[in-house]
């Protein structure tokens, strides 16, 4: 039996396409461990979004061609790279990476991975010959509701990729040149993928796509205006995809993330507000709210339409948290344009943020812009931007201080509430012997920046220790 390890980089869709090869894997027969030096075949899926993310992935790379180096396995154990860099640059790393991969596949051969493992394991590939290159053309794969799949989260969460691609033009950014044209999955498998996840006990759907608010809307027969109302009578939509969601019985949270904000329309807000299994959070990078800088990276939207979309967002689903991610330093940002940026956020008070140093990734037109910023330039904004977010969150933490959460707990002594997506937003503490993946209700007692601190409703605070208290 083939003994394969892989290695997950990146985000969440990344994830989503390890489960799937795992799946594969397992479907075919294959053992699959966790210790990479044990294992004949080890796949590296790669993530090529910026800067720091190729680095981690060639730093796996090597690592893995070190350890088995250093073992006298060179011959028996092969070396797979998978995923975004995979895709983007094997042409490249075909020649820098000669002596160490043994094969590189694209985002499409997925699915293909056992009989491609079985391919390449059955021969030793000459010294003289260049690994082995599995991809062809851009993207254009998407898995369905009966795709084989095994989870790499926790019981209790899971990411659903309801969509693969995108259409945005904007101009820092290589992820559309990487997966290809935003497809929609259908709303029949999506939902056929809930009720089974449902059914196996998952308490949280997390949709996850390029742009989770063009759902369906590439079935249209022509693309509406971004900031004309959405009518999901023309096709399918976001809003009909959620309607049925929150049908499915049981107790569950529906998390949207990734949300592209030239999508929402009033029909969005109110079908969250009139879904209560919809979390009352959304992740919607906004990026910048200069207009020179939304111009500049070709966001379709302006500073004044976030502005009054997130007033009829906040007004339309009470109670409501946003996330937003920010970009400093593109080329030609001015010292006005952060002010501008600093202003907006210390104005909305957005209950989650991050703030992402601009990467001058090849292949796109902000690369070739002139007025690039210094790093040190770049690293000063952040830090502003981060500090004011920082007292900011401590402001969110202590409006919660008394007030009764439902939260879902993530591991003994750690949970997470509506306002918290998985690993990117901050944990709620709780007494270590809550029920791991339950819904529990407890009351804030305290907080710490972007952390909280619970008891079970109804206790005193004597009788407990709670996780971060007791660290």
């Amino acid at each position: 039996m083939i003994k394969v390890s892989l290695i997950s980089l990146g985000c969440a869709k990344n994830l989503v396409d390890s489960e799937i090869m795992v799946g594969h894997l397992h479907q075919a027969g294959m053992a699959v461990i966790p210790e990479a030096e044990k294992a004949d075949v080890v796949i590296v899926n790669t993530c090529s979004f910026i800067d720091s993310s190729k680095e981690e992935s060639i730093g796996h790379i090597l690592e893995v061609h070190q350890n088995r180096g250093m073992k006298k396995r060179r011959k028996e154990q092969k070396l797979i790279v998978a995923g975004c860099m995979s895709q983007r640059f094997s042409k490249d790393l075909s020649t820098s990476l000669h002596d160490e991969v043994d094969a590189f596949i694209g985002l499409d051969q997925i699915t293909k991975v056992a009989p491609i493992i079985e391919g390449i394991y059955a021969k030793d590939r000459p010294k003289d010959e260049a690994p082995a290159n599995f991809i062809e053309g851009k993207s254009t794969y998407i898995p369905d509701y009966d795709t084989p799949r095994f989870r790499l989260t926790p019981k209790h969460f899971a990411y659903m990729k309801i969509a693969e691609g995108c259409n945005h033009p904007c101009t820092f950014c290589i992820i559309p040149q990487i997966r290809g044209r935003h497809r929609s999955r259908t709303v029949a498998s999506v939902v056929a993928e809930a009720r089974q996840l449902v059914k196996e006990g998952v308490k949280e759907l997390n949709l996850i796509s390029q742009d989770t608010t063009f759902f369906g809307m590439d079935t249209w027969e022509q693309r509406p205006n971004p900031r004309t109302p959405v009518d999901s009578s023309r096709g399918t939509a976001l809003t009909t995809l959620l309607r049925e969601l929150n049908a499915i019985e049981g107790d569950f949270w529906i998390r949207l993330l990734y949300t592209h904000p030239a999508h929402w329309s009033d029909e969005l807000i109110r079908t969250i507000a009139e879904c209560p299994k919809v979390a009352r959070y959304i992740d919607i990078p906004l990026q910048h709210i200069s207009d020179h800088m939304l111009g500049k990276m070709q966001r379709e939207t302006s500073g004044d339409y976030i502005r009054d979309l997130l007033k009829r967002i906040r007004a339309g689903i009470p109670g409501i948290a946003i996330r937003t991610t920010f970009i400093v330093g593109f080329p030609g940002e001015t010292e006005a344009d952060v002010a501008e940026l600093a202003g907006f956020i210390r104005e909305t008070k957005f209950e989650r943020l991050g703030v992402f140093r601009y990467s001058q990734e090849e292949g796109t037109r902000g690369a070739k812009m002139p007025d690039q910023i210094p790093a040190k330039v770049k690293e000063a904004r952040w830090h502003t931007l981060m500090g004011l977010q920082r007292q900011i969150a401590a402001e969110v933490s202590k409006s919660y201080v008394g007030k009764t959460l439902k939260v879902l707990v993530e591991e003994p002594g750690v949970a997470r509430g509506e306002a918290d997506a998985p690993d990117i937003d901050g944990r709620v503490y709780v007494p270590r012997d809550l029920p791991v993946g339950e819904f529990v209700d407890v009351k804030i007692t305290g907080y710490q920046d972007y952390d909280l601190l619970a008891l079970p409703k109804g206790e005193k605070p004597a009788e407990f220790k709670v996780a971060k208290q007791a660290q």
